[in-house]
């Protein structure tokens, strides 16, 4: 559809790219008009994410960060291909919580202020901290149990705990969001100056990839290859050319003839 409404006769890649932007982020707002501040609180926001999560080993790497406005996701967002896995491991929830605070944590080192635009961060770190502590027994304190009940609604107001429990259980939930922003903060800290080239670079053109992210601060510094780097890098194998059947025992495979055409009443 967007080729067809850009007047092509085929359809590229910047075709397929446009699409999953439309359908990720919604429709580009080309008259929302932001000032050259929010800009630039943006793309530092977006920067941190980036740059968070090139560094942490167990975090879904970016694929394409765009501080382009759009409808859903506002000023800017940030695309990851994450690993198709079922099981994770507590070191893996804590790396994507650091990643998802860079945002935040890099409004804080650039700016010394934080913004609104964190919301839907903090919002997916919340609770992410709750599952590991009630659901998933990932603390010490609390321990091996889940308050997790898949039969009940989720619109319950009963609490299978004590009071007493409850504020062990947010104390342990803040304990762990904290640790995950200083972290955060330290690890953007030692790497400002990739910090600052991505948010330079992103004000400039607005949309960068995972090439240009190895282009600017170099490959991620793990052996693991990433899902995005599997999928790139794979070479598509030759298509087999269609050779006829060798001969077998001096005679060769020969394809059925078709069946004569019967005209007239098939039956006489």
């Amino acid at each position: 559809m967007i080729a067809a409404r850009r007047d092509k006769s085929e359809v590229d890649m910047q075709d397929f790219q446009d699409a999953i932007d439309r359908v990720i982020g919604g429709l580009e707002k080309k008259t929302k008009i932001i000032s050259a501040d929010e800009k630039r609180i943006v793309a530092y926001h977006e920067a941190g994410h980036a740059v968070a999560g090139w560094f942490l080993e167990h975090a879904d790497p970016l694929v394409k960060v765009s501080i382009v406005p759009r409808g859903v996701a506002a000023l800017g967002y940030a695309q990851y291909l994450p690993k198709e896995q079922f099981l994770y491991q507590t070191e893996q929830l804590i790396d994507e919580m650091c990643m998802t605070f860079g945002g935040r944590a890099a409004e804080e080192i650039v700016f010394d202020k934080i913004s609104t635009g964190a919301l839907s961060d903090l919002e997916r770190i919340t609770k992410m901290a709750y599952s590991m502590v009630t659901v998933y027994g990932m603390n010490k304190e609390i321990g091996n149990m889940s308050f997790y009940d898949s039969k009940q609604s989720d619109y319950t107001f009963n609490k299978p705990y004590s009071e007493a429990t409850a504020e062990k259980i947010d104390k342990e939930v803040k304990k762990i969001i904290d640790e995950a922003f200083e972290r955060t903060k330290k690890l953007l800290e030692k790497h400002r100056d990739h910090l600052e080239t991505i948010a330079k670079e992103l004000l400039e053109k607005e949309i960068l990839f995972q090439s240009d992210l190895e282009r600017l601060i170099g490959k991620r510094p793990f052996a693991n290859q990433t899902t995005y780097e599997k999928f790139t890098n794979t070479p598509v194998p030759p298509l087999k050319s269609e050779e006829p059947t060798p001969a077998v025992n001096g005679t060769e495979d020969k394809q059925p003839e078709p069946a004569p055409e019967v005209s007239g009443d098939p039956s006489k």
